[in-house]
């Protein structure tokens, strides 16, 4: 008869989590505690699906504290449906100042590129950009 449940090496294969990852979210509550059969670790199907909700969240960008609130909430129960709307929104919102960010972080890159690729040797013009010597007028937040 088979033991119940799998190792983290299975769970890592079968999620695409890497067992650092997977020992991490552990610590961090977002997956429960194995059971433990002498020193291994030993899963369940039901800690699979979840590390797979907890893995797309952030790829999805999802925050920690954001999955946290998203794995608690109940999806037969009405109000469920409000708050992971609001934290869904929340986060596009996020994304969408990161792709802001991101667009403006290309342009600037570019123009340095397109500045070392059309011009006589006088300097590196991504070098001073990036030494601060070209004034770049773009503001990241984080």
């Amino acid at each position: 008869m088979a033991e119940p449940g799998f190792a983290i090496g299975e769970l890592s294969r079968r999620t695409g989590c890497h067992i650092e990852t997977i020992r991490y979210y552990e610590r961090c509550a977002l997956i429960p505690a194995a059971a433990r059969r002498g020193r291994y670790r030993h899963y369940s199907q039901a800690d699979a699906e979840r590390l797979r909700f907890v893995r797309r969240s952030r790829e999805l960008g999802f925050s920690l504290e954001e999955i946290k609130a998203l794995l608690g909430l109940d999806a037969a129960q009405p109000a469920a449906c409000g708050e992971a709307h609001h934290i869904a929104k929340a986060n596009l919102t996020a994304v969408r100042s990161k792709l802001a960010d991101l667009k403006k972080m290309e342009t600037v890159l570019a123009g340095a590129v397109a500045d070392c690729e059309s011009r006589a040797f006088s300097g590196c013009p991504i070098l001073d950009a990036l030494s601060g010597s070209t004034p770049i007028t773009l503001e990241v937040k984080r």
